[in-house]
């Protein structure tokens, strides 16, 4: 068995300033649909394997590997994350059968053919509670956000701890606003911030710019004369499924979340006055639904996709 050794992750100031405030985080982010859930661990194949082990790359404040804990198959998770106060509330809850270890994506201390599954649960996406941030911190964190999970370098890191054939997952939370240009917002004042984000878009590699797929599926060259200097560690196609959602929230706490997207986040003084007001003014159009407590409909949906590992990598070992 490989343990990777005692190693240094090294996080920019940026981002470490930006997660400081980690109980906040936890309190105000949303879980996972259970059926979403069901479904990926299906996928992986680790429903109902009494103690099978699941590696939570990009863990946070431990959102996904809660709900790990509170299920009856006992599984022993170990949940991988860079950033100290993140790890701290993640610990803190005391979450039954969960380990929580300081690791990037291309570097966990994890044992090699250890693990059952890995999943990488809304990782890479967005940069929460950065607005007490400068634009510049901002940008240098993002550029050296160590949770970014769609590499060559992470692949095979996924691949050394995965027993062979194991399984990698990936799960998302997507709101309408925030997602891709192909996805039509189901309301009028959806629409509005979703044209806010892309307006602002800043190239920084999200789920909305659907480029997640491109490391998986360059693994393989379609060339026939190439083929076996390809290397390809996990099965293609990907298998991908979504599953819709709906949370009731105030204006406030819809801007709250809003606002934590890092190209939200980076805007100041005038500019940012003028987005805020533009959302505010379309969450207030007379034609928009609200309950009886003042709260509006939010939309996304859960995104999810798995594949497996290829054992003995037989292309790389020219099998």
């Amino acid at each position: 068995m490989k343990l990777v050794g005692s190693v240094t992750f090294n996080i920019a100031p940026s981002a470490t300033k930006g997660f400081a405030n980690a109980p906040a985080y936890d309190t105000h982010r949303p879980s996972y649909l259970p059926e979403a859930v069901e479904d990926l661990l299906i996928k992986l194949q680790v429903k109902g394997i009494d103690n099978a082990r699941i590696i939570d790359i990009g863990a946070g404040t431990g959102k996904f590997s809660e709900l790990l804990a509170k299920r009856d198959e006992n599984y022993e998770v170990v949940a991988v994350e860079p950033h100290g106060g993140m790890r701290e509330e993640c610990a803190r809850k005391g979450l039954r059968g969960v380990k929580v270890v300081d690791g990037i994506a291309n570097a966990m201390p994890v044992e090699t053919q250890s693990a059952d599954a890995v999943v990488v649960a809304q990782v890479g996406c967005t940069a929460h509670g950065i607005g007490d941030l400068t634009r510049s911190q901002i940008l240098d964190g993002l550029r050296a956000n160590s949770k970014r999970f769609a590499t060559d370098e992470a692949l095979e890191e996924f691949y050394r701890v995965l027993i062979p054939g194991g399984n990698l997952g990936m799960i998302w939370n997507v709101e309408d606003y925030n997602a891709p240009k192909s996805w039509e917002p189901r309301t009028a004042w959806e629409a509005i911030m979703k044209e806010i984000v892309w307006s602002l878009d800043d190239q920084q590699p999200r789920f909305r710019h659907e480029k997640w797929r491109q490391v998986f599926e360059k693994q393989v060259s379609r060339n026939p004369f190439t083929i076996q200097a390809a290397d390809p560690l996990f099965s293609l196609p990907l298998g991908e499924d979504s599953v819709e959602f709906t949370y009731w929230l105030r204006p406030e706490a819809v801007w709250d979340r809003f606002r934590s997207l890092s190209q939200i986040a980076v805007l100041e003084g005038d500019e940012l006055a003028r987005v805020k007001e533009k959302v505010f003014t379309a969450m207030s159009e007379r034609d928009v639904e609200k309950n009886a407590s003042g709260e509006l409909p939010l939309h996304g949906r859960v995104v999810y996709g798995w594949t497996s590992s290829i054992p003995c990598a037989p292309l790389k070992n020219g099998g």
